[in-house]
């Protein structure tokens, strides 16, 4: 084995796997959506694309996840809520897949599900940038709302059976189910619960996908040396690079990747491409100045390099009312009574 994962290929996957990881240390977006359809489009087979992948995640999210635990920063409710619905879902996957037709077949299918989940990614990751900014999403500071049981496992349900099917949506898909229902959940608890839910569902799917397909060494090696340290590299680097603009840019990746695994023809692909590069950037200024808001801003909802999201954009002032308060007080406190206008300066003050 050790001769065999020098091979270009192997060489291959371990550099794309440190690239991508460079990338989620970057912005924190699950690697699925990424190192999936990269894994295909080097020529690896859906299935175990998806299968090496998954068990290369469990790897990395048990690191992440050991850590928030520490700091005590999940919501275990919650997070039990969602594995309840989760893992079921999300080992039975690979055994759906292997329902449908004939192995080439299967591949076809996975390859159309990968696009369609990639596709998913996108729309959540861009509803999930629009939330912050504009509806202050991920800025709560406390827990999760009381009740809401029977959605959020359905969440838990619906994002595991995509994680099962395509090893995408641990990492966005729910992420944004989870700031829609509990939208006062505090940040460093949200992503806390995200990282703790995700290894059952991962594993669960990782399990099931090993028993239908196995693991190719030559492919799952490369993605556990090269993934790990480029996710710390990419977070070591996100204190000096804008990750707005490379969110952007991971959207539109995600999106026309999507529609290429889809079999849309190259032209229409670049044609949006290029569409997205050039419109994208304008329609966020129009909805920008439509929330009253200066059309370009270096301001990042989403910056990691403060623990918590800052605080929402207002083109207005936003000093707090009880500040506000005490500074009108304080003025007042020190202004002399008998130092007030006469009657020809009131007029011209």
């Amino acid at each position: 084995m050790p001769a065999e994962l020098l091979t270009q290929a192997a060489l291959a996957v371990l550099v794309v796997s440190f690239l991508v990881g460079i990338v989620v240390g970057l912005t924190g977006m699950g690697g699925g959506a990424l190192m999936t359809p990269a894994l295909v489009f080097l020529g690896i087979p859906p299935s175990a694309a998806v299968a090496n992948d998954l068990v290369a995640a469990a790897v990395n999210k048990s690191v992440g996840a050991a850590v928030h635990a520490r700091t005590g920063s999940p919501d275990w409710r919650l997070a039990r809520l969602l594995v309840v619905g989760s893992v079921p879902f999300a080992f039975a996957g690979a055994f759906l897949i292997r329902l449908v037709g004939s192995p080439e077949e299967q591949e076809d299918l996975l390859k159309v599900f990968i696009g369609v989940a990639l596709l998913l990614a996108a729309s959540t990751y861009t509803l999930r940038v629009y939330g912050s900014v504009f509806r202050g999403w991920g800025r709560g500071t406390g827990d999760a709302a009381q009740g809401r049981t029977v959605a959020t496992i359905a969440v838990g349900a619906v994002g595991g059976l995509l994680v099962g099917l395509t090893s995408v949506g641990s990492g966005s898909i729910i992420m944004v189910a989870l700031l829609l229902l509990h939208p006062g959940l505090a940040a460093r608890r949200l992503v806390g619960t995200d990282l703790v839910q995700a290894v059952p569902l991962v594993l669960a799917a990782a399990v099931g996908h090993v028993i239908t397909s196995g693991v190719d060494w030559n492919v799952l090696v490369p993605l556990v040396v090269g993934g790990t340290p480029g996710t710390m590299l990419g977070a070591r680097l996100a204190a000096w690079v804008p990750g707005s603009a490379i969110r952007r840019g991971i959207v539109i990746v995600l999106t026309l990747t999507g529609l290429a695994l889809l079999g849309v023809p190259p032209t229409t692909v670049g044609a949006i491409g290029a569409a997205l590069l050039v419109l994208g950037p304008l329609g966020w200024a129009v909805l920008r100045r439509a929330h009253g808001l200066p059309a370009f801003s270096s301001f990042d909802p989403m910056d990691r390099r403060t623990g918590d999201p800052p605080a929402p954009e207002h083109p207005a002032d936003t000093t707090p009312p009880a500040a506000s308060t005490a500074s009108t007080t304080a003025t007042t406190a020190t202004t002399d009574p008998t130092d007030r206008p006469g009657p020809d300066e009131r007029t011209t003050r």
